[in-house]
């Protein structure tokens, strides 16, 4: 791949953007086979950072576990192959290399908002009580571009300890409406009662990958603990979560990972940290050794797993065992090549093909900085995203002008994304978006 540098000193990659090329790449790749192993319903499916298509292997995993429930009913939590039992410490083995962790420090359970709720409790205590960071500091620092539900759930919190929100929940403004400085993150950490830095790995609707190392680091240094949201990122980006000293993260498995609608969630505790009361205690997160002498009194495990809560829903888990299993075969460093070369060719087309007419790139072009979609920004990108969909090609819309445009690389090829861009052109050419109403009420 050809590769130049700009003004700026960034790498650009440099496409050809005639239909042989987008053929001839679709042959070269060695991720390609992986397509057929999913059942995509649409001509062009490029929503995947929202929800991912079913697999073969999650349908399977998903079946297995239904006829294990027939065949054992209650003797499946001891008998299953993986007993249910264990189902989230098990799966939470098999995640940990895709976010760069140790075994014990990673678990599935709950959703990604509840995670949000007991960790970021966990540790406002944890401060309160001296017992992590090197200060008493609780308030917790966010950015203006998060998905909305991190902050619901902070403040909530917040709340509950009687600390003010408007006083205890930092915003780091964004300078552009579309992406995060971390400079402005590390400086902004520079406040005196900063106690928590909580960010996600990608910003949900640019796409910006955050450097999860220097925020880590910066934070460190600060005495401050560092959390990620890594909904965006997990099963299309690598992470090194124990090699950086990310304190804690979370993430839902239903994008990227392909584990099914409202999928079982995941979460990463630090080994350092283990032995912390959750602050939302429940039964499953009891010690697994002592659990069913059903004692009154809580004594949390000494892993991850101790921020579990209710009983593992092994139906809503058990497609996410036969889709790690695909990335697994996949590789998840392969998978992001292709996502960058997919996303950087995407751009390319745009540039080429959608300036002129109005359609800008709103995701950042250094591949570093980009995770696994791409935002392209228009005045009526609800309406074209209305008119692509009635062509068979799923995008999603986010206020106030994004089209997300997601090229998951298990089953999009580079195809896919030119046949994306023609449709884009060919919608504005004929104002064909002109048809449909302005954005309304409802899902997108």
């Amino acid at each position: 791949m050809d590769s130049s540098t700009g003004e700026d000193g960034a790498t650009e990659r440099d496409h050809r953007t005639g239909a042989d090329y987008a053929r001839e790449r679709d042959e070269a790749d060695p991720l390609a086979a992986f397509r057929g192993r999913f059942d995509v319903p649409d001509a062009h499916y490029m929503d995947g950072n929202s929800l991912g298509p079913v697999s073969d292997a999650a349908v399977a995993s998903l079946e297995r576990a239904v006829e294990e429930w027939r065949e054992l009913a209650i003797r499946g939590w001891t008998d299953a192959e993986p007993p249910w039992f264990y189902y989230g410490e098990r799966l939470g083995d098999e995640l940990a290399p895709l976010v760069g962790a140790r075994e014990d420090e990673v678990v599935v359970g709950n959703s990604t908002t509840v995670n949000i709720h007991t960790l970021i409790g966990t540790f406002l205590d944890a401060l309160e009580r001296g017992e992590v960071g090197e200060t008493d500091a609780r308030a917790v620092l966010v950015n203006d571009l998060d998905f909305p539900t991190d902050h619901y759930a902070i403040r909530a919190q917040l709340r509950q300890r009687g600390l003010d929100p408007d006083e205890h929940c930092h915003l780091v403004e964004s300078r552009d409406g579309r992406t995060i400085e971390t400079d402005d993150i590390v400086a902004a950490m520079d406040e005196e009662d900063v106690g928590i830095v909580f960010m996600p790995s990608v910003l949900y609707r640019s796409g910006q990958l955050l450097d999860v190392e220097r925020i880590t680091e910066a934070a460190h240094e600060r005495g401050i603990l560092a959390g990620f949201d890594l909904a965006h990122s997990i099963g299309a980006v690598p992470h090194e979560l124990s090699a950086v000293g990310v304190d804690f993260a979370v993430w839902c498995s239903y994008k990227y990972m392909n584990a099914g609608p409202g999928a079982i969630a995941g979460l990463y505790v630090n080994e350092d940290h283990f032995g912390l009361t959750p602050a939302l205690a429940g039964w499953w997160g009891h010690h697994k050794e002592t659990q069913f002498e059903l004692n009154l009194e809580y004594t949390p495990a000494e892993t991850a797993g101790a921020w579990q809560i209710g009983t593992i829903p092994v139906l809503s888990a058990a497609p996410l065992e036969g889709a790690i299993e695909i990335t697994r075969e996949a590789g998840i460093e392969a998978i992001r090549e292709k996502s960058l070369e997919l996303t950087s060719y995407l751009i390319s087309l745009t540039d080429e093909h959608l300036a002129d007419r109005g359609v800008s790139v709103g995701t950042p072009r250094e591949p570093e900085r980009r995770g696994g979609h791409v935002a392209l920004e228009h005045a009526d990108a609800y309406r074209i995203s209305q008119a692509l969909r009635d062509r068979g090609i799923v995008v999603d819309f986010r206020p106030p002008n994004v089209i997300r445009v997601c090229p998951a690389p298990l089953y999009t090829g580079y195809r896919d994304v030119r046949e994306v861009v023609d449709a884009v052109a060919e919608i504005v050419d004929e104002a064909e978006y002109e048809e449909y109403e302005r954005q309304g009420d409802g899902v997108t």
